[in-house]
């Protein structure tokens, strides 16, 4: 015969119970700021670009530089609910436009392209603003009061001219600080529904084509190499036969 277990002597009196309950499911994901969420490497495809002319005039000269600003879509998470803008993650200097120098230009360029992608870049470039070196000041840009500024170095006239283009496409703010995200978020929803609205695909009869639309900004001079018909094409001239550019 089984064995009968004695029942349990309670000794101390039961002054209260209660019902455990299981901790509730934590269905919300948590947030993720698109504006300083890494991104690992650059993604397959085109990105929208704006390419910038600057002269920069130091006591060496005046020296004419190009440079291109990459801008993606980056998306994250807020109260569960996916939030999108546009941030700039790509820096570019063409080569060809500072001889011996272009070695340490491309890796400025590439370190910045990095901060971008890890989401520090507005820190990156203020800390170029600082850099400084023995040849004298650079003259670039204008004040706000419409003063000419000067800057210790080619590196730091560069940066703020970078700035400069951030804030025009609304990135930072005239105080060169990165805008809120409700900010970008509206600022890319706007611009989403203007580029939803163009009619991209089967133009109208009598729409220019892209070949037609690019002649339309034809220019004067004919190209130096083959002197075929040069265009501007991503800011810079460009020749349609050849593909010269005087960008590099």
């Amino acid at each position: 015969m089984a064995e009968t277990k004695k029942p349990t002597h309670i000794a101390q009196k039961i002054v209260g119970w209660s019902v455990a309950r299981a901790a509730p499911a934590n269905d919300v994901a948590p947030d993720v700021d698109p504006r300083t969420l890494r991104i690992d490497r650059r993604e397959e495809g085109s990105w929208e670009s704006v390419t910038t002319k600057i002269n920069l005039t130091s006591a060496t000269g005046t020296k004419t530089l190009y440079f291109v600003i990459g801008f993606g879509v980056v998306c994250g998470r807020r109260n569960g609910e996916p939030i999108c803008i546009e941030r700039p993650l790509e820096f570019f200097v063409p080569a060809g436009q500072t001889a011996a120098e272009h070695q340490w230009v491309s890796a400025t360029m590439r370190t910045l392209s990095l901060a971008a992608r890890g989401g520090f870049v507005v820190k990156a470039l203020a800390d170029l603003r600082k850099v400084s070196w023995d040849r004298g000041p650079v003259w670039y840009g204008k004040s706000k009061s419409g003063k000419g500024l000067v800057h210790d170095s080619e590196v730091a006239a560069i940066a703020w001219a970078m700035e400069q283009e951030l804030q025009k496409r609304g990135y930072l703010d005239a105080y060169g600080v990165e805008r809120s995200l409700d900010e970008l978020a509206t600022r890319y929803a706007q611009l989403r529904r203007f580029r939803d609205a163009l009619p991209l695909d089967n133009p109208s009869p009598g729409e220019p084509q892209p070949e037609s639309a690019l002649a339309a900004f034809a220019l004067p001079d004919p190209c130096p190499q083959c002197r075929g018909e040069m265009v501007m094409k991503d800011g810079c001239p460009t020749c349609l036969d050849c593909g010269y550019s005087k960008c590099g």
